[in-house]
């Protein structure tokens, strides 16, 4: 049997230039199982790409913050507490680091993320002082409740879609998806994955980014034939 999947997008569907990879729409529309994207981008983008890419709207959002499957729209975390820790960390003169009109938070709506030029010291004692968790994805700093994450977010859509959580195959890049490595049944980590990605996951690749994961899903796929 195929396995539903659990994929991050950036650093994971992306290429080095971090930019989209076209290349895999076709093996991810053609996957026969469940495919659900799972990222620390706001909302609106994983859906956006399940629509490009013409797979059914199932994601995992926001670091697990919110979660869409098959009709089905569920939120985690505590918005207000992190908006008054973002209020405190400006009040002591941090800065979110994003110019001009901020599209990587407009649409946020648990969390929130910094850009990782911001003080990192001053977000991660803001952080603790409001009980909020503190995520570095590699491409933002993001805050946000310390009991959501994208392996929480995961187990209640693999439940919608009437599947165990061991069924799943993963694949990532940072420490943002070790939780969900953590309760998949067969995890992988991308060549750039951050340390605490790799420590978890259940097979380093050789090649990283969007090649790696394709490496990963032409593996699973062909051992699924021969099963």
């Amino acid at each position: 049997m195929v396995p539903p999947l659990a994929l991050d997008i950036d650093g994971t569907l992306t290429t080095a230039e971090h930019t989209i990879a076209p290349r895999a729409f076709s093996l991810l529309a053609d996957w026969p199982a469940p495919v659900v994207l799972a990222t620390g981008k706001a909302f609106p983008y994983p859906v956006a790409l399940c629509q490009f890419v013409g797979i059914p709207e199932r994601v995992v959002a926001e670091n697990g913050g919110v979660a869409l499957a098959d009709g089905e729209l569920a939120y985690a975390g505590d918005p207000e507490r992190v908006d008054a820790a973002v209020e405190a960390f400006e009040n002591r003169g941090g800065d979110l680091g994003w110019d001009g009109v901020d599209t990587i938070n407009r649409w946020r709506e648990t969390e929130i993320a910094a850009s990782r030029t911001a003080d990192e010291a001053l977000l991660r004692e803001v952080a603790a002082e409001f009980d909020l968790a503190f995520v570095d994805s590699g491409y933002a700093y993001h805050l946000k409740s310390a009991d959501v994450s994208k392996g929480a977010a995961l187990a209640g859509v693999a439940g919608i879609l009437g599947y165990d959580l061991e069924e799943f195959v993963a694949v990532g890049d940072s420490e943002n998806d070790v939780s969900t490595f953590d309760v998949v049944g067969e995890s992988y980590a991308v060549a750039n994955a951050d340390e605490s990605a790799k420590r978890s996951a259940d097979q380093v690749l050789e090649r990283g980014y969007v090649d790696g994961t394709l490496d990963a899903l032409q593996a699973v796929s062909d051992r699924s034939q021969n099963e």
